[in-house]
């Protein structure tokens, strides 16, 4: 047992040591405030848990022959204060509440890290957006040209999915950030404490009111399933650059710190920090099952084998992943000549001369887009480019479809053809059109800032709750 579940399970305690004494610190003084604790053993307690909180989790003594880390804790207090003092911490608590609490504090501070990130990356996207607007690119669907479009619309679409996977976590958060402590194992305690204390100190928004629910771990899944959101828009965003980092396309480079290079290929500049990525992201679609699987409502020893491990490599790969992919965005090298060639190489302008003839004749749009789609066929066969396309070629493929000639001059269908003006054109709602693309930043803009302004609250909520307990723990150790 000690190999296989009380070592490996103190060493991922160890990770969460500050967390264990900020409850215990919390708990001691709610039970002192409610006279359940006499001055002078509160006052020892308290002493003594400072002691081990500045000795920290390196120097701090661990024998697994005891067991989880609170009776590692309660081991040092005996020896420094005595059981007859030290034993009285645990009075009115469970370590099936504590050790919820511990973990729900744990994860709170990784998730605002998670937070952090995503608002770092997402200004790195914008900061980018806001000079790309005018770089023409091609737009893809089934890996096809669609339509041309700008990369800063492109890279304000990633800014947009990552504020929606941030107001998933950010829904996550709020069942996740209540207070367990005191449940007392299922059913509650005899005891006169103050949950609402121990919350107000802990700096959660609540307590779990159902003592049976203070040790189930669902919101750890809820966490899981939308930190692998934020996997998959990484993902999503990787992919797209790692193919146009080839030299098929070359649309863009990753910087040399990202990159790898090959043992036997002296021309090779491998983009290693996006291959990195897309294989985090791989792992990161078992995260919910595997969650699910675990978390089941009794609070078994599967609980607490498994659940750690599973969210600290979640946020581990995800905090990671965004660090890393911020970096790349910042050092971004675009090479915005070959995206606008590429643009306009094709045929992906061709719903807008679809759009021309209909607002020319008496065609349907979908007359219009087969009459088009002959056109682009008849092209196609005969090697003519979009800029060498005729009226008379119009003419031709109006005659094989058996629909009336729109009557376009080869000047109009050429114009028509333009990737500059296609993208301009598009001035609908979250369009390409340039006013478009940077209404849509400046919305992003305020977004990310909200997103900033309720991250700082959180921030100064957790500090003030410090402060509120190094006080009240400065007054009953005096």
């Amino acid at each position: 047992m000690v190999k296989y579940f009380e070592r490996p399970h103190l060493e991922r305690e160890l990770l969460q040591f500050h967390e264990y004494l900020q409850v215990d610190i919390a708990h001691t003084i709610m039970l002192a405030e409610q006279g359940i604790l006499e001055p002078t053993h509160a006052r020892l307690i308290l002493s003594t848990l400072q002691d081990i909180v500045a000795l920290g989790p390196e120097s701090f003594p661990i024998d697994p022959m005891r067991g989880s880390f609170l009776l590692q804790v309660e081991s040092y207090l005996f020896q420094q204060i005595g059981e007859a003092v030290g034993g009285r911490m645990h009075t009115g608590r469970s370590r099936l509440d504590q050790g919820p609490t511990v973990r729900r504090l744990y994860k709170r501070r990784l998730l605002l890290d998670t937070f952090n990130l995503i608002i770092r990356l997402q200004d790195a996207l914008l900061d980018l957006a806001s000079r790309q607007v005018g770089t023409l690119m091609p737009g893809y669907t089934c890996m096809q040209h669609a339509h041309p479009t700008n990369f800063g619309h492109y890279l304000l679409s990633f800014s947009t999915k990552l504020s929606d996977d941030f107001d998933r976590l950010r829904s996550a958060f709020t069942r996740l950030n209540l207070n367990p402590l005191g449940a007392a194992g299922l059913s509650g305690t005899a005891w006169p404490i103050n949950r609402q204390r121990t919350t107000e100190l802990l700096a959660f928004d609540g307590i779990i009111a159902n003592a049976k629910l203070a040790r189930e771990a669902y919101y750890a899944a809820e966490v899981a399933s939308a930190l692998s959101f934020v996997m998959s828009t990484l993902n999503d965003l990787a992919t797209d650059l790692h193919l146009w980092s080839a030299h098929e396309f070359a649309f863009v480079e990753t910087a040399d710190a990202f990159c790898g290079t090959s043992s036997i290929f002296p021309q090779k500049k491998n983009p290693a920090g996006l291959e990195v990525v897309k294989f985090a992201a791989g792992g990161a679609t078992t995260w919910l099952t595997t969650a699910l699987a675990t978390f089941r409502a009794e609070g078994t020893g599967d609980v607490v084998m498994r659940e750690l491990p599973l969210l600290d490599k979640a946020f581990a790969d995800t905090n990671g992943c965004l660090d890393l992919m911020t970096g790349m965005i910042e050092s971004l090298t675009v090479h915005e000549n070959r995206m606008a060639r590429a643009a306009e190489s094709n045929w992906s302008t061709a719903t807008s001369l679809a759009d021309r003839i209909v607002h020319s004749s008496g065609l349907s749009f979908r007359e219009a887009h087969s009459l088009v789609a002959r056109l682009v066929r008849l092209c196609s066969e005969r090697d003519v480019s979009r800029d060498g396309v005729t009226a008379e070629l119009l003419s031709e493929a109006a005659r094989e479809l058996n629909v009336a000639d729109p009557g376009l001059s080869s000047a109009v269908i050429r114009e028509s053809l333009d990737a500059r003006a296609f993208v301009s054109s598009r001035t609908s709602s979250g369009g390409t059109a340039a006013a478009e693309t940077m209404s849509l930043l400046e919305d992003a803009r305020t977004v990310v800032g909200e997103q900033s302004t309720w991250l700082q609250a959180r921030r100064a909520q957790i500090a003030t709750a410090a402060t509120m307990r190094a006080s009240s723990a400065a007054q009953w150790s005096g």
